[in-house]
């Protein structure tokens, strides 16, 4: 083997040493991390494998639109209906409660666990898997499965939040807003034994003779044995915990928009008194059940009246509301002109769950710039929106809220059906709108500068990201000093947001 001479060695030396500048230069031409993982993300533009697995890496914030019952893959519903000893019809995979020799065509949901065509069956009846096969459109598969898959959903709030709770920490989520029915429906039960009175002062005197205060005291002993449940499932505080132990969660109590008029008012008046209620983990209601559906669009603009005569009387309580969930052809071209507007102007929404009609909404560009002016933040849920309504890539108007300065985040919804997680929503944001590094930073950014968690923002101005004086000094240095610690240590969201920063910090370190 040739030794190289100490001449050689030295010449080397001398040449990286004159090299050295140039190799400092071409890094420091990209400027800081956040500039150079902007720069990766621009390079595997190409390869949407690569973009997955850096996606599946960067910090998210938070998924402010989830729907609790739709967030659980089918895989799980299965298992658990199966412990539960529920049967299903093996004509349309529907579960019914056991006993199962009701019918002939009923079977226990045990069977499934050993018979794999029966087990892909009743997936794909459960949510968007191969959906194109089954006979119906993406609309009517999404909801119909709601109804199949409902009774494995009995008694199980604590291991679906679990389950939430896990899946969003693997997706770098830090906070959750889940939509459920925090009184197991006892609202609705109160609700249909009083005589609808289209005299609101009215309704809610007969809804508090009949004791609806009642299901604000069993939501709140329901939430406290979920979150025990979920505390148990995941062994937090052990050296066993699931990273789901450190997602913060709140939850948004679900009004069904599709119920009768007297219900929805019932459910209204709960959502509202726990929202309102500061010690609640409940912060928020909104309205779900397909926007389309005969009483949605029947009772619409009730039911903004509805909540426009309730908000002052619950002034703590925040309120986000699907509107604008509906495509052309849906519905007539009138029911796509005033959902948006009205759930902004009349009710006072303060976020708007999807919102893909915006531009068939009469004057919507004066309506952007109304949105703009009132802080109201849009979540867009790409997968949903693409499954249900076929809305996507260009068709999409999430690029035009970008354009008019509307706050925007990314949410799943409906993972589980969807067959889908954070992700992913992030790719397809990526992907089919173009988004670029900088941009999906600020909608992460958003998700938690529009939770409703409490507390004061991190930032004194959301939209430039400027830090509060308290941290002006320590945000980019990730170091506390006194007086920002101590104004974290009053905001939860303040706190939330940092943590966010840290993790941004962490990440985009490596490139």
């Amino acid at each position: 083997m040739r030794i190289p001479s100490f001449k050689n060695i030295l010449g080397a030396l001398v040449i990286g040493f004159l090299l050295l500048p140039t190799v400092q230069a071409q890094e420091s031409s990209l400027g800081t991390p956040e500039q150079r993982t902007a720069h990766y993300l621009e390079t595997i533009r190409k390869s949407p494998p690569q973009q997955l697995a850096f996606f599946l890496q960067m910090p998210k914030g938070g998924d402010l639109h989830n729907h609790l019952s739709g967030s659980i893959y089918a895989e799980s519903y299965i298992q658990w209906a199966a412990e539960k000893g529920a049967c299903v019809n093996i004509k349309n995979f529907a579960l019914v409660q056991a006993p199962c020799d009701t019918k002939p065509d009923q079977v226990p949901v045990q069977t499934a666990l050993t018979n794999s065509l029966l087990y892909r069956q009743m997936i794909d009846a459960w949510s968007m898997r191969n959906w194109k096969f089954s006979g119906q459109n993406g609309h009517d598969q999404f909801f119909d499965a709601f109804g199949k898959f409902g009774v494995a959903t009995y008694d199980q709030t604590g291991r679906m939040v679990a389950d939430a709770a896990s899946r969003a920490a693997r997706g770098r989520v830090l906070y959750l807003e889940l939509m459920l029915t925090p009184d197991n429906g006892l609202s609705s039960q109160i609700g249909q034994q009083v005589v609808w009175d289209s005299d609101l002062n009215s309704m809610l005197g007969k809804l508090k003779a009949a004791n609806i205060d009642k299901a604000v005291e069993v939501s709140i002993l329901n939430l406290r044995d979920v979150e025990a449940q979920k505390v148990k499932l995941l062994q937090c505080g052990t050296t066993q915990a699931d990273p789901g132990c450190s997602v913060t969660i709140r939850y948004i109590a679900q009004v069904s928009r599709a119920a009768p008029l007297s219900t929805v008012f019932a459910q209204m008046i709960t959502g509202f008194a726990l929202a309102n209620d500061p010690g609640s983990k409940i912060v928020a209601l909104n309205l779900v059940q397909g926007e389309d559906s005969l009483l949605s669009m029947q009772n619409f603009s009730l039911h903004m009246q509805m909540l426009k005569f309730l908000r002052p009387q619950y002034p703590r309580a925040r309120l986000s509301l699907h509107a604008g969930e509906l495509s052309l052809g849906l519905v007539p071209p009138e029911g796509l002109s005033f959902h948006i507007r009205d759930s902004i102007q009349i009710a006072g929404a303060e976020r708007i769950g999807h919102g893909v009609d915006i531009m068939h909404e009469t004057e919507p560009y004066a309506l952007l710039k109304d949105m703009v002016r009132r802080n109201v933040l849009v979540e867009v849920c790409l997968s949903s929106n693409d499954l249900i309504l076929g809305v996507s890539g260009r068709s999409h108007p999430l690029l035009t809220y970008l354009q008019y300065g509307v706050p925007v985040a990314l949410a799943t919804d409906d993972e589980g059906v969807s067959r889908s997680e954070i992700s992913r929503e992030f790719l397809k944001a990526a992907e089919e709108q173009g988004l670029d590094y900088l941009q999906l930073k600020t909608l992460a950014r958003n998700s938690l500068t529009y939770s409703f968690i409490d507390g004061q923002s991190l930032w004194s101005d959301g939209r430039k990201f400027s830090p509060v004086p308290q941290c002006a000094r320590y945000v980019d240095a990730r170091q506390t000093g006194s007086t920002c610690r101590q104004f974290l240590a009053g905001s939860e969201k303040a706190r939330l947001q940092w943590q966010l920063e840290e993790q941004f910090k962490a990440f985009e370190s490596q490139y």
